[in-house]
């Protein structure tokens, strides 16, 4: 299996290390390197307490974990954030911005998000054509009317 070296710089001495759990899942959980407490409405950067040197070739993506919602009601605002490995820097701090959908307090150290990497798309040729010759699935929101 291929490895990767990432290097971390942490920014909190609150939070705990990073861990890769293998077997279990390829997502990397981030937890608030700070305490946040948010009204319904409210947009807030919220400081994941870490730089990351990704190795080259790589990017980042992170989204919300699947209890983040239910857990802290709130939902991350880009949906998808994605870093690339120039973003490498010592202050290059990883943030999370979200939004509260009702009053709520996220405290240090409680997981909010995760990611993962992976390598960058490869170099894409766009080859205009008339028809795709394939067998259409039904539009879109199709899937399971088949």
């Amino acid at each position: 299996m291929e490895q990767a070296v990432l290097k971390i710089k942490y920014h909190s001495k609150e939070i705990d290390k990073l861990t890769y759990i293998a077997g279990k899942s390829d997502w990397i959980d981030l937890r608030s390197a700070e305490t946040v407490t948010l009204k319904k409405g409210e947009f807030r950067l919220v400081s994941l307490g870490v730089s990351i040197q990704l190795p080259e070739g790589y990017e980042a993506v992170i989204v919300p974990r699947s209890s983040t919602y239910k857990n802290f009601g709130i939902i991350q605002t880009n949906h998808m954030g994605v870093v690339d490995e120039t973003y490498c820097g010592d202050n290059d701090l990883w943030m999370m911005p979200v939004l509260a959908v009702r009053d709520t307090s996220i405290h240090v150290n409680d997981r909010i998000c995760q990611f993962r990497i992976q390598k960058h798309q490869p170099r894409i040729i766009f080859e205009e054509t008339q028809r795709l010759a394939n067998p259409d699935r039904g539009g879109f929101g199709s899937t399971g009317n088949l």
